[in-house]
């Protein structure tokens, strides 16, 4: 992951420079140097998956393929700085969210109307702004056009379905109650998809040329149980998490009212009282430790917690099981067992 990671951040770090670079104002700065800023940090997973999906079928390391797998980081920062507007979230990777810092922007500035207003513009430009520049990367990523091109149906559908499942999530915010099932539909698609699956898929058919039939099996089989238990993992950082680790405060998921697997499971086993408290304190903006300290004991008293913690524990093991019948390098087989640990067993 090392050395991954180094050829991911340096083919992130050129692309970024040279878009610092094109003509324009200084005006622009800001907005260049948040993007900037927001990439250097990340876990670089996705550009992982893609890249050992390209090497389980047979690629090379040929520079394109770096290239390629770095611009799904680009991606990623666009459904960050979007999902902290849509959930007025303060802080990402331990520094402001993007929204914050062009509302400072403009109150250092003294400019006229609202700072709030400006800022959330600036941040669903710079989100838009993100999501062109993968597009861009990708296309220039330097690998052949005929593998290019049997991949784009992959990555237009996986952002597609990004795009879907953000809509999906705002969807059972709105609606207040979920159930286990639109939970774990919302898990899929908003972030389990386009952090494993797609990537791995995208890997394998830019290597192939082609879909083949296997791939399929070990994208729904390995990348989907992979990726429904990374989100879990999510899920339960956003409520217990380290904030020194998670660079978010903790309980930000509470207070922003997450329907997560997580608060679904507590809610089907809670007690009337207990989901009363649950209902009553989910989504407060103004939530104290004393409010998060409440709502995690009655997460843990629930064995919600331990029923999340037992899930992903179960679908790792299909996950590990579903790669051993996999027709691919055995070097390529032991890097995604390790990915899919570190991704389902992080602390950040």
């Amino acid at each position: 992951m090392d050395d991954l990671r180094a050829q991911v951040d340096r083919r992130l770090r050129e692309f970024v420079e040279r878009q610092l670079h094109t003509p324009g104002g200084a005006e622009f700065e800001p907005l260049r140097t948040a993007a900037a800023d927001l990439l250097s940090g990340g876990k670089r997973l996705r550009p992982a998956f893609c890249y050992w999906g390209w090497r389980a079928a047979g690629g090379t390391d040929e520079p394109g393929v770096f290239t390629a797998a770095a611009s799904l980081e680009l991606l990623q920062a666009s459904a960050l700085v979007h999902d902290d507007v849509m959930d007025k979230s303060d802080l990402r990777r331990g520094m402001p969210a993007a929204h914050r810092r062009f509302e400072t922007l403009h109150g250092k500035s003294g400019w006229q109307g609202s700072a709030e207003q400006f800022g959330e513009g600036a941040a669903i430009l710079l989100g838009n702004l993100l999501l062109i520049w993968s597009g861009e990367m990708w296309r220039t990523s330097g690998l052949p056009p005929e593998s290019l091109a049997a991949a784009q149906p992959v990555h237009d559908h996986m952002r597609t379905e990004l795009m879907c499942g953000q809509y999906l999530d705002l969807l059972e915010q709105a609606a207040g109650e979920n159930t286990v099932e639109s939970a774990l539909r919302v898990a899929l698609y908003k972030s389990g998809k386009y952090s494993v699956e797609h990537p791995l898929r995208l890997g394998l058919v830019l290597a192939a040329g082609k879909l083949e039939p296997w791939m399929d099996e070990l994208c729904t089989a390995y990348g989907t149980r992979v990726g429904i238990a990374f989100q879990q993992r999510d899920d339960i950082l956003g409520v217990f998490g380290d904030p020194a680790r998670t660079g978010k405060p903790a309980g930000d998921d509470l207070r922003e009212g997450k329907r997560t697997m997580l608060v679904a499971r507590t809610l089907a086993a809670a007690s009337a009282h207990q989901a009363s408290t649950v209902r009553g304190l989910l989504g407060d903006r103004h939530l104290d430790e004393r409010g998060v300290a409440t709502l995690r004991e009655i997460i843990e008293g629930t064995g919600a917690l331990r029923e999340c913690e037992d899930l992903i524990g179960d679908y790792l093991t299909e996950a590990l099981a579903a790669l051993e019948q996999a027709p691919i390098t055995p070097e390529a087989r032991a890097a995604l067992a390790d990915l899919a640990v570190a991704a389902t067993s992080r602390r950040t």
